[in-house]
């Protein structure tokens, strides 16, 4: 575990592996694009450093003391900010434990530069962008209402019969789609593309179901008979 003072001109990215030559080998990485970059070498290192000055997590799965899906849900509880799991496990079934416990991406090892830089690059940009930290809110603000939903564009808060619910960068992107869009039917593919804006995949149905459960959790009160989220059998999701 390493300590920063904290330089406000730079986005912060804490990285939680155990091998070391991993970490070492995504600092430089990041380093290198102007990242400000934290270490940790187990998931409770991870956990015990998550704070609000952290702009993005990467973290390994099996990793000593706390596994990495453990540490994403406590990370969770404490901060919106995107979850990139950089990992060997990426079967379906790990997919869906990590998204579960509130990861955004997942990378496989052996990995891309390239591409490690720019999942990194576009989950901040869509964070900033919707999570309102790089735009300046306008004077007056956009207001979205649906029963007992109250949605400000511009703050990006949410509220469910007048209490503020806390949604992923993903959670909300996948909510203000279809209440934007009501009664149109989005097929898997269509939200894959839509939210992640990359080509769909086959398995990334697993990825669109984990998502819409969990964001049905925090909007439903009956989750298995939903009144926000439809799901239309055989064609997709949407909000009548």
């Amino acid at each position: 575990m390493e300590g920063f003072m904290r330089d406000e001109g730079k986005k912060r990215i804490l990285v939680a592996d155990d091998n070391q030559e991993i970490v070492d080998i995504v600092d430089i990485l990041l380093t290198g694009e102007g990242y400000e970059v934290v270490k940790a070498s187990n998931g409770q290192e991870a956990v015990d450093l998550a704070d609000d000055s952290i702009d993005l997590y990467i973290l390994d799965v099996v990793m000593p003391v706390k596994s990495g899906f453990h540490a994403c849900a406590q990370i969770r509880e404490r901060t919106m900010a995107p979850i990139l799991f950089l990992t060997a496990k990426t079967h379906d079934s790990d997919k869906t434990i990590g998204f579960s416990a509130g990861a955004d991406d997942y990378l496989a090892k052996p990995f891309s530069y390239a591409e490690l830089v720019f999942r990194v690059k576009s989950l901040l940009r869509r964070y900033y962008v919707y999570q309102g930290k790089a735009v300046n809110s306008p004077e007056t603000e956009t207001l979205l209402t649906y029963r007992e939903l109250s949605i400000n564009l511009d703050s990006q808060e949410v509220l469910l019969r007048g209490r503020p619910i806390s949604l992923t960068d993903i959670e909300y992107r996948l909510l203000i789609l279809m209440l934007q869009h009501r009664h149109k039917v989005f097929s898997a593919e269509n939200l894959y593309e839509s939210i992640w804006e990359e080509p769909y995949f086959y398995s990334a149905n697993n990825t669109i179901m984990v998502h819409i459960r969990n964001l049905r959790k925090k909007l439903e009160q009956d989750p298995k008979n939903p009144q926000y989220i439809k799901t239309i059998w055989g064609k997709g999701y949407c909000i009548d």
